[in-house]
This record gives C-alpha cells, structure tokens and sequence, in this order.
C-alpha cells in the first residue's frame, strides 16, 4: 500500500518521520503493522495527510489511488474513536460517497431502500439542541429581540423560516403573557416542508397559549423555502412583524450554482505535500488544535482563500431575490442564524479543508462534553454533523444545499437587500453568556462583531446571529 522505503529508515525512525517520506501506492497489499500502534496526535495527523491525499486523488479523477487511501484510512478512522478518528469516519464516508455519483446507475441503487423517517429527522435536531448550547443562545437572543422590538404592539406576528422546534416560541409565549402592559395578539406563521412537524409545533404552542390564557394563532406553510409563495404568508395591516431565519438562508445559494461554475476541480496544486510537512510540526491533543497550529504556521487552507466561490463573492440571484421579498413585507425585525463557516467554495480541496477546521471544532465541543459511548452523541454526529459533511464534499449544483458562509457575507447581503443593523440587546447578551456558562466549559465563547454576535469554540467560529430592520 506504501512505496517501499524501508532500505532508507533506520528502525530508531519514529513513525511521523517514516510516514512524511511514505506516498500511497498500489503495489503493496497490506498497511505498515506500526499505524494501529500510533499515539493519538500521530494518528490525528496521519489521518489528516490521508484525507487531503485522498481527496486530491478524488478531484484528480484517480479512483485507483483514492481507493487506496480509503482502504488506509479505514483501519484508523472509527465513529466510535477518538476526535479525529470519528470525524475521519464521516470525511471517507463523504468522499466514498462522491466516488460513487461517477457511476449514477450504482449509486442509486444502492440508496434506493434508504429510508429518512420524519421522527428521526426531528430527533436529531432535538439532541443537537439539547446537547449543545449553539442553538439556545440563538434563541434566547432572537427572544429578546422580538421583546424589545415589539415593546408596547397589540398585534405581533412572527415567520419563522424554520417551525421545527418549539422550545424557542413557547419560551417568548411565556415571556409576553407576562408584559407589564398586558401579553400581545400573538400570529406565528411557521413553514416547513413536513406538515406533521408543523401540526407537531401547532399542537404544542396553542397548548401553551391557552394555559397562559395568551391570544394566539398558528399559520402552517407546507413548503421548501424555495419554493415559498410569499402571499402565503398573509401579512396583514396593522400588525407588528418579524422574522427568524435559523439556519436557513444559505440553502437559497445552491439555486444559483448552475449559472456559472468552475468546470475543472483543483488538480494541478498539490497540497498534501505542503500540508503534511506542516502537520508534522503539530503536537496538539485535539483536532481542532491540529487544524488551527496548521494555520498558524502559514497553511492558507485553501487555495482562493481570499473568497469562498465567485458566485457568492458577486451575490445570489436567489438569496436576494428571498431578501428583497422580506423586505417588502416591511419588518420591523429580521433575525438570522446561520453556520458562520466558508463551505461553499467551488473546488472540492477548499471545501475539504475549511470543513475540516470547522467540524474539527464541533468534533471536539462532543468529545469535551458528552460521553464518548452515548448513543445520542453518536446520533448528532452520524446523522447531522455526518450527513451535512457528506452534502458540502459529495454533492454539486442544486442538490449541495450545505452552502455556509461566513457573518460578513451575510451583513454583505442583508444591506444591499435594504436592512439595516440592530445591535442584539445587552440583557440578552447578559442571559446568552450566563447560559454558555451553565455547561462547565471554557470551550464555548461568545465573540460581537458589528452588532452581530459569533459563537464560538475556543477561537473557531461557528454559528452567528444578527438582527435587522428595514432601512426605509
């Protein structure tokens, strides 16, 4: 599986000094019997230099060598291992994956029995939400938007671009019942593509609602939101609006990928080489400190670092169309969550390699703060985190939907579109960073940028929320 270098390294060699003057192979059969036997950082950066490789090998159209590198990094990678091991797992399945669309017929076949039932789906979404703190303070800083903006309204209707999850709306129900000056006529108007987990949202909001003797109503939209009919959304005079968007928005990008795309993957840079020399330097214990030491020793992690692809450097059709439509529904708040991450660059190695920091990052918020033998984390990273990897580096043109970029994108766009920045409020930044505290680890930050707020681990950006209002 290796080029024989044994004639060249000495049996005192240490196995990162004989792996860096290794390359993959065809001619032999079987691994070097001392890479099970690797400590976890060696194996963490071995794994790294096998997935670039493979990668590479990928983007080149050689599946003979890709192969090959799979087989490698099969006997490290495991969903059960550690960090590195586990996001590896997903990584190869991704590629492997990729490997296969070159032979549509086969890979249909072999996903034609593969069933997503709608529970599980929104069980998945549920442990992420109970697991990690990300999507909580999103909420609790939309909330207090919502509060404040709509401070003394009678009439308030909210669009959510995403009914999924209940928690965050039956949290505002509770705090508007208890306005000093009497709870609001309350309109929540919820789209989402499965009418059984809006018929699951409506069931659980009116609930709360009448317990709290709270006036309400719920607007379902079964609809994808590219395809959402804005009539539908029966905005009415008279009524105070706003809108949350969580994690939503950077769907809309894949609408445009087929108007102009770079044809040809990279193949004629060869980054392992650079890659590798770099990653032996390394000797961090996590993933994301592999990745982020990698960085600072002066790795781009891509080779247009500079921009995410040309299309979402120059805007989206789609996205601002989506944009100027809210707008012309006249909000008086526009709230939005998204993945705070560059993975939507046009080549397959500049995507690999700013995912990899960033899962590298969620990867570890697991292993930092939830068993390694629970079934739920196994759950969150095998059906999330897993599949969103498989959509960023398997898939192309309109069905890559994991399109996430970076907060200064978004801010990009939003102001073309003709919103203007609200700075999130200092009681729900106050709540917000009480609550990242409440998990008993330092990982999780809170960094403002703009107005807007990042959530972070460690360093590493992950998710950011902004508020908005139509700047007239």
């Amino acid at each position: 599986m290796f080029q024989d270098e044994s004639s060249s390294v000495t049996s005192s060699s240490s196995p990162l000094q004989v792996f860096s003057m290794m390359s993959l192979s065809p001619k032999l059969g079987s691994p070097y019997p001392w890479i099970r036997e690797l400590k976890s950082e060696e194996r963490g950066l071995y794994l790294i230099h096998l997935l670039l490789t493979c990668a590479n090998h990928v983007a080149n159209g050689s599946l003979e060598n890709a192969n090959i590198a799979l087989e490698q990094i099969s006997q490290l990678a495991s969903p059960g291992g550690d960090t590195m091991q586990r996001m590896a797992a997903y990584f190869t399945e991704a590629l492997a994956d990729r490997i296969l669309k070159a032979w549509p017929a086969l890979h249909k076949a072999l996903n034609s029995t593969r069933i997503t039932l709608v529970s599980e789906e929104i069980l998945v979404r549920k442990l992420f939400f109970e697991l990690f703190p990300f999507m909580k303070v999103a909420f609790v800083l939309t909330n207090q938007a919502v509060i404040e903006a709509m401070e003394g309204e009678k009439m308030v209707h909210i669009i959510d671009l995403n009914a999924a999850e209940p928690a965050q709306w039956v949290a505002l129900i509770q705090a508007l019942s208890a306005r000093p000056e009497g709870p609001p006529h309350l309109r929540i108007t919820g789209i989402h593509q499965r009418k059984e987990v809006l018929d699951q949202m409506a069931h659980r909001l009116t609930e709360e609602a009448e317990k709290l003797d709270l006036p309400f109503q719920f607007n379902p939209v079964v609809s994808k939101l590219e395809n959402l009919d804005i009539e539908r959304l029966r905005v009415k005079t008279g009524e105070a609006l706003a809108i949350s968007s969580v994690l939503q928005l950077h769907s809309l990008l894949a609408s445009d990928d087929e108007l102009d795309r770079k044809k040809s993957p990279l193949g004629s840079k060869n980054l392992n080489g650079i890659h590798l020399q770099r990653a032996l330097q390394m000797n961090q214990s996590t993933s994301g400190e592999l990745l982020e030491k990698d960085s600072a020793n002066g790795y781009s992690p891509s080779p247009d670092s500079a921009s995410s692809s040309p299309l979402s450097s120059a805007g989206s059709v789609k996205v601002d169309s989506f944009l100027n439509a809210l707008w012309g529904l006249s909000p008086k708040l526009i709230v939005i969550t998204e993945q705070d991450s560059n993975h939507n660059g046009s080549t397959l190695m500049e995507r690999l390699l700013e995912s990899l920091h960033s899962y590298a990052a969620l990867f570890d918020c697991s292993e930092s703060t939830v068993s390694r033998t629970s079934l739920e984390r196994l759950k969150v990273e095998k059906m999330l985190f897993g599949e969103e990897i498989k959509n960023i580096i398997a898939c192309e043109g309109a069905e890559r939907k994991e399109r996430h970029e970076k907060l200064e994108k978004w801010i990009q766009r939003l102001k073309l579109a003709g919103f203007g920045n609200i700075p999130l409020s200092y009681y729900g930044m106050l709540h917000a960073r009480r609550l990242l505290q409440g998990y008993n680890c330092d990982g999780y930050k809170m960094k403002e940028e703009d107005g807007c707020v990042v959530i972070c681990w460690q360093d590493r950006p992950l998710f950011s929320v902004s508020a908005w209002r139509c700047r007239k």
